[in-house]
């Protein structure tokens, strides 16, 4: 095996991408990148009853969208290739018999009855049915029963399995580059599957086989495959490959209670748990994404990095472009322990990440939003929105949200804004305001501030008797930047028009 780091990312297409196989796609990234190595897509649809149509390319497009694409794999042919083990499934049979012929593995004809019974009967005697070295001697299987009756079996076509012979007791001394060293006794291990009785191979053969010739270094992989690694390890030593270095992440844990996070938590607390939205082609429901949700793929990449990494002990920074990630990035400082997801905090990332794009951006999106709702405004107009809201936002649909008054003259006014602001002199020092906008030839956001304030000083009066029921008239409620800015934005006509309705509307 090369010392040419080489990774891997292996998703089975059964539906959407949850950020948890995210964000072990980023890890795997990372960890190419910074030893200049090669991330490799491989699709791992063995399970045909599970599979899903659409589900690799929503991978793939995830991928892409968060700016981590793979260097090999489906539509990215290598000399490895190829990428899908459903188009590879005919070299794996050829690898399980190695195993037989070696005596490393056996054919196995017990059916399911007979299977069920057997679990019976131990279930009966308060015991637990493990198919390995206790009892394989007494079921139906090629260790069990003669040479020729297996030949038999194998000529007529009836259907087997074949199952890994799992060494009797041995301990085996396995590293993970996360966890360190673990101890496992074979003894408790089951003889597993390795190539079932539809001619396909199960997840434990096929990517062995595949890591193996694809000439994958390091496999970076979910805490859930933790239990398989002594298998894995074992099927290496059978074939006499050198096995590649291990590390299984943590789990991203529910933000509240315990357990994995699920698509119900983000049901629940109202946040996506998968990168895009997803359709399911089978109810046609729909599922939320990031995406679609607003997110920018940056504040993603960098909420996912987090769950369950930091750079080192005493390093607080938390905000980090993909490069700097690629830089910083260490299996070593990977947690053993999982990784609470906090959706406030991916709003956190998010809200920073909007405020780093640029103006320019952020004016069409708008713009987009503005078209959708019949509202035309030249570009200029709605970057000087923009440029005094975006502080406020954290996704650019708040933006709509944040300015509203300055496109749309309010319809009502909010009860408990207008009880503070609107007293029995306003509608009287609201019509003398309107004399001096229809008087002063200020146009500016400047100079009308300097007029209006001087208005108020010479009448002797409290600022907020004219300022707060003029922002309720612009706006609506006590909300909004400086009343000013919105003031010169709309104009002194439309001021006048939206006083004189609040005047009317707030006797």
């Amino acid at each position: 095996m090369s010392n040419h780091v080489r990774v891997r990312f292996a998703p089975s297409p059964t539906g959407p991408l949850h950020i948890g196989g995210v964000r072990t796609a980023l890890y795997n990234y990372l960890f190419a990148k910074k030893h200049q190595g090669e991330f490799i897509l491989r699709i791992e649809d063995t399970d045909q009853n599970r599979f899903v149509p659409g589900a690799e390319d929503y991978i793939i497009e995830a991928l892409n969208w968060l700016n981590i694409p793979y260097d090999e794999g489906p539509n990215k042919e290598k000399n490895v290739g190829p990428y899908r083990q459903s188009e590879r499934k005919s070299m794996y049979k050829e690898y399980a018999e190695i195993l037989i012929q070696q005596n490393r593995a056996y054919y196995a004809f017990d059916t399911a009855e007979e299977l069920t019974e057997a679990r019976a009967i131990a279930e009966s005697k308060k015991e637990t049915f493990i198919y390995n070295w206790s009892n394989r001697q007494s079921l139906k299987n090629s260790l069990s029963m003669p040479a020729d009756e297996v030949q038999q079996k194998l000529e007529a076509g009836d259907p087997y399995v074949i199952r890994f012979k799992t060494p009797e007791n041995e301990t085996l001394q396995l590293t993970d580059e996360i966890r360190g060293e673990i101890q496992v006794n074979t003894k408790v291990l089951d003889d597993k599957v390795l190539f079932k009785s539809d001619g396909m191979p199960t997840y434990h053969l096929a990517n062995i086989v595949d890591d193996y010739l694809m000439q994958i270094t390091h496999v970076i992989r979910g805490e859930e495959w933790l239990p398989s690694l002594a298998l894995h390890v074992l099927l290496y030593r059978s074939f006499g490959w050198k096995a590649p270095k291990f590390a299984h992440l943590p789990l991203i844990l529910k933000p509240t209670g315990k357990g994995k996070l699920s698509k119900r938590d983000g049901d629940k607390m109202g946040f996506p748990v998968f990168p895009l939205r997803w359709k399911d082609p089978k109810t046609g429901e729909y599922f939320n994404g990031y995406r679609e949700d607003g997110y920018l793929p940056e504040a993603v990449i960098n909420m996912l990095a987090f769950l369950g990494w930091n750079e080192g002990e005493g390093s607080e920074k938390e905000l980090y472009q993909l490069e700097e990630l690629v830089e910083a990035f260490s299996l070593s400082h990977v947690s053993k322990s999982g990784a609470k997801f906090d959706p406030d905090k991916a709003k956190w990332f998010q809200h920073h990440y909007l405020q780093t794009q640029t103006t320019e951006k952020l004016t069409e999106d708008f713009q987009r939003i503005l078209l959708q709702k019949g509202i035309e405004a030249d570009l200029s107009a709605i970057e000087n929105v923009v440029n005094e809201i975006k502080e406020r936002a954290t996704f650019v649909q708040d933006f709509w949200d944040l300015s509203h008054y300055y496109f749309q003259a309010p319809a009502e006014f909010n009860a408990k804004a207008s009880k503070k602001a609107w007293k029995q002199d306003t509608p009287v020092l609201m019509q003398e305001l309107i004399e001096l906008l229809r008087s002063t030839e200020a146009e500016k956001q400047e100079e009308l501030q300097t007029e209006i304030k001087a208005f108020i000083t010479n009448k002797g009066i409290g600022f907020g008797k004219i300022m707060q029921p003029l922002r309720l008239s612009l706006v609506g409620d006590m909300m909004g930047p400086d009343v000013f800015h919105i003031l010169a934005f709309i104009g002194k006509k439309e001021a006048i028009n939206r006083i004189q309705f609040a005047i009317q509307q707030l006797k």
